[in-house]
Protein backbone atom coordinates (compact mmCIF):
# COMPACT_ATOMS: atom_id res chain seq x y z
CA UNK A 1 0.00 0.00 0.00
CA UNK A 2 1.41 3.42 -0.96
CA UNK A 3 1.78 6.36 1.41
CA UNK A 4 -1.17 8.12 -0.27
CA UNK A 5 -3.33 5.00 0.12
CA UNK A 6 -2.42 4.74 3.81
CA UNK A 7 -3.16 8.43 4.32
CA UNK A 8 -6.54 8.07 2.58
CA UNK A 9 -7.37 5.05 4.72
CA UNK A 10 -6.73 7.04 7.90
CA UNK A 11 -8.78 9.98 6.64
CA UNK A 12 -11.67 7.64 5.87
CA UNK A 13 -11.37 5.89 9.23
CA UNK A 14 -11.57 9.16 11.12
CA UNK A 15 -14.22 10.78 8.91
CA UNK A 16 -16.84 8.15 9.74
CA UNK A 17 -16.61 9.21 13.38
CA UNK A 18 -18.71 12.34 13.82
CA UNK A 19 -17.75 13.35 17.34
CA UNK A 20 -14.23 14.41 18.23
CA UNK A 21 -14.38 12.46 21.48
CA UNK A 22 -14.78 9.32 19.35
CA UNK A 23 -11.83 10.40 17.21
CA UNK A 24 -9.68 10.92 20.32
CA UNK A 25 -10.71 7.44 21.48
CA UNK A 26 -9.56 6.06 18.12
CA UNK A 27 -6.25 7.92 18.46
CA UNK A 28 -5.75 6.35 21.88
CA UNK A 29 -6.61 2.92 20.44
CA UNK A 30 -4.10 3.43 17.61
CA UNK A 31 -1.44 4.22 20.19
CA UNK A 32 -1.79 0.67 21.47
CA UNK A 33 -0.70 -0.56 18.01
CA UNK A 34 2.44 1.58 17.95
CA UNK A 35 5.62 -0.41 17.24
CA UNK A 36 7.24 -0.59 20.67
CA UNK A 37 10.44 1.26 21.37
CA UNK A 38 12.61 -0.57 23.92
CA UNK A 39 13.27 1.29 27.18
CA UNK A 40 16.99 1.39 26.33
CA UNK A 41 16.13 3.64 23.36
CA UNK A 42 14.07 6.09 25.41
CA UNK A 43 16.93 8.53 25.71
CA UNK A 44 17.80 12.02 24.51
CA UNK A 45 19.16 10.68 21.20
CA UNK A 46 15.64 9.79 20.06
CA UNK A 47 13.64 12.35 22.07
CA UNK A 48 11.61 14.71 19.90
CA UNK A 49 12.26 18.31 20.84
CA UNK A 50 9.27 20.64 20.81
CA UNK A 51 6.70 18.22 22.20
CA UNK A 52 4.89 18.93 25.44
CA UNK A 53 4.88 15.18 26.14
CA UNK A 54 7.95 13.02 25.99
CA UNK A 55 8.06 11.35 22.57
CA UNK A 56 10.82 9.18 21.17
CA UNK A 57 11.14 8.11 17.55
CA UNK A 58 13.86 5.80 16.32
CA UNK A 59 14.43 4.82 12.69
CA UNK A 60 16.51 2.25 10.88
CA UNK A 61 17.14 1.55 7.23
CA UNK A 62 16.63 -2.04 6.08
CA UNK A 63 16.88 -3.07 2.45
CA UNK A 64 16.34 0.49 1.24
CA UNK A 65 13.29 1.20 3.41
CA UNK A 66 12.93 3.16 6.63
CA UNK A 67 11.32 1.49 9.64
CA UNK A 68 10.25 3.48 12.68
CA UNK A 69 9.52 2.70 16.31
CA UNK A 70 8.15 5.19 18.80
CA UNK A 71 6.81 5.70 22.28
CA UNK A 72 5.34 8.49 24.36
CA UNK A 73 4.33 9.08 27.93
CA UNK A 74 0.96 10.49 26.75
CA UNK A 75 -1.72 8.30 25.16
CA UNK A 76 -2.98 10.80 22.55
CA UNK A 77 0.56 11.70 21.53
CA UNK A 78 1.40 8.01 21.23
CA UNK A 79 -1.66 7.61 18.99
CA UNK A 80 -0.50 10.47 16.77
CA UNK A 81 2.98 8.91 16.56
CA UNK A 82 1.42 5.55 15.71
CA UNK A 83 -0.50 7.09 12.80
CA UNK A 84 2.65 8.70 11.45
CA UNK A 85 4.53 5.42 11.72
CA UNK A 86 1.69 3.60 9.96
CA UNK A 87 1.95 6.03 7.04
CA UNK A 88 5.73 6.29 6.73
CA UNK A 89 7.27 3.09 8.11
CA UNK A 90 8.38 0.61 5.48
CA UNK A 91 8.74 3.28 2.79
CA UNK A 92 11.83 4.44 0.91
CA UNK A 93 13.55 7.62 2.07
CA UNK A 94 12.63 9.36 -1.19
CA UNK A 95 8.95 8.39 -0.93
CA UNK A 96 8.87 9.77 2.61
CA UNK A 97 10.48 13.02 1.50
CA UNK A 98 8.12 13.37 -1.47
CA UNK A 99 4.95 12.53 0.47
CA UNK A 100 2.42 15.25 1.12
CA UNK A 101 1.21 15.38 4.69
CA UNK A 102 -2.13 17.04 4.01
CA UNK A 103 -3.96 14.00 5.41
CA UNK A 104 -3.67 15.53 8.90
CA UNK A 105 -5.53 18.62 7.70
CA UNK A 106 -8.09 16.49 5.85
CA UNK A 107 -8.70 14.60 9.09
CA UNK A 108 -9.19 17.90 10.91
CA UNK A 109 -6.62 16.75 13.43
CA UNK A 110 -4.48 19.87 13.60
CA UNK A 111 -7.43 22.14 14.34
CA UNK A 112 -8.53 19.92 17.26
CA UNK A 113 -5.15 19.73 18.94
CA UNK A 114 -3.87 22.18 21.52
CA UNK A 115 -1.13 24.49 20.22
CA UNK A 116 1.51 22.51 22.13
CA UNK A 117 0.31 19.16 20.71
CA UNK A 118 0.17 20.70 17.25
CA UNK A 119 3.79 21.86 17.68
CA UNK A 120 4.68 18.34 18.80
CA UNK A 121 3.02 16.86 15.72
CA UNK A 122 5.02 19.21 13.51
CA UNK A 123 8.22 18.24 15.36
CA UNK A 124 7.47 14.51 14.87
CA UNK A 125 6.87 15.02 11.14
CA UNK A 126 10.05 17.05 10.83
CA UNK A 127 12.07 14.31 12.56
CA UNK A 128 10.60 11.61 10.30
CA UNK A 129 11.53 13.67 7.23
CA UNK A 130 15.03 14.30 8.66
CA UNK A 131 15.56 10.58 9.16
CA UNK A 132 14.48 10.00 5.55
CA UNK A 133 16.82 12.72 4.32
CA UNK A 134 19.76 11.31 6.29
CA UNK A 135 19.12 7.75 5.11
CA UNK A 136 18.62 8.95 1.53
CA UNK A 137 21.95 10.78 1.60
CA UNK A 138 23.69 7.79 3.18
CA UNK A 139 22.28 5.43 0.57
CA UNK A 140 23.24 7.84 -2.22
CA UNK A 141 26.80 8.02 -0.96
CA UNK A 142 26.65 11.72 -0.19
Amino acid sequence: MSIIEKENKLVEEFSVLGEWMDRYALLIEKGKDCPVLPDADKNDSFLIKGCQSRVWIKAELKEGKVYFKADSDAVITKGIASMLLYVFSGETPQDILDAPVDFLDRMGLKEHLSPTRSNGLTAMLKQIKLYALAFGMKKGGA
